[in-house]
């Protein structure tokens, strides 16, 4: 986005750019960095705060954003580093989905992207003005979420500096830790994974860094293999990678 541009936009707005806007070029390939799983049906905070833990403590991922959508719904925002294919990432919220509201009627669960073309529904703007219920969508901070009980909105627009300052302290998910989250969710080889590409001959210099041995697997565990053996990866990703496989 050109810095002019940038420069025009409030706070909030830079905060959404920042964690959620896909740009043109991977939007036209089919690819996003943000993913929503909503529950209603009724609006429940309980059964999703166990998803919103859950990436925390068992995947190691930052904590996705917390958004009341003024109608009828909770939802958890995902923010990607990286844009990843539709398919892809709805493989991830399956996954999610599978392990933490297994319990819950799938009726009641809304993913973007979705597995299921028919469900595939884009979240509305937060915070957004609701038409049909004149009531308010907002992001919302953890510990006020169960708060809005059963009914998921605000009758007043909240204020845009203190939306910024929730979604100024949220971090996107980097490429590695989504991988190895996705590795974790889905033990078996799955057809969401990128396929195996053969390596690249590289140029070894003496001053140079060692390259890089993780390559994009069809087979989850390999993948973590790789990482947790690759000295040129951070530290906490391998560890992270290790736990994995246990």
């Amino acid at each position: 986005m050109p810095a002019a541009t940038i420069a025009r936009m409030n706070r909030l707005d830079t905060e959404r750019q920042r964690l959620f806007a896909t740009d043109p070029e991977a939007a036209a390939d089919g690819r996003l960095r943000h993913l929503v799983i909503a529950l209603s049906g009724p609006a429940d905070w309980a059964p999703l705060s166990a998803v919103w833990r859950g990436v925390q403590a068992d995947l190691d991922l930052p904590a996705p954003a917390i958004a009341v959508n003024g109608v009828d719904a909770f939802e958890l925002w995902f923010s990607l580093a990286d844009p990843v294919p539709a398919h892809t990432a709805a493989a991830f919220l399956d996954g999610l989905c599978a392990r933490y509201l297994g319990d819950v009627a799938p009726a009641r669960r809304r993913c973007w992207p979705s597995s299921d073309p028919g469900l595939q529904v884009e979240p509305a703007r937060v915070p957004q003005l609701q038409a049909e219920t004149g009531r308010w969508s907002a992001f919302v901070a953890p510990d006020l979420a169960a708060v809005f009980g059963d009914d998921p909105s605000l009758d007043l627009p909240p204020g845009d500096e203190a939306q910024a300052d929730l979604l100024s302290r949220l971090k996107s998910v980097t490429r590695a830790e989504f991988q190895i989250a996705l590795a974790r969710l889905t033990p078996e080889p799955s057809p969401f994974l990128p396929a195996v590409q053969a390596p690249v001959p590289a140029v070894v210099t003496p001053s140079a860094a060692p390259a890089s041995t993780v390559r994009h697997h069809d087979d989850p565990r390999q993948f973590l293999l790789d990482v947790m053996n690759d000295p040129s990866v951070a530290m906490e990703l391998r560890i992270k990678a290790a736990k994995a496989l246990l």
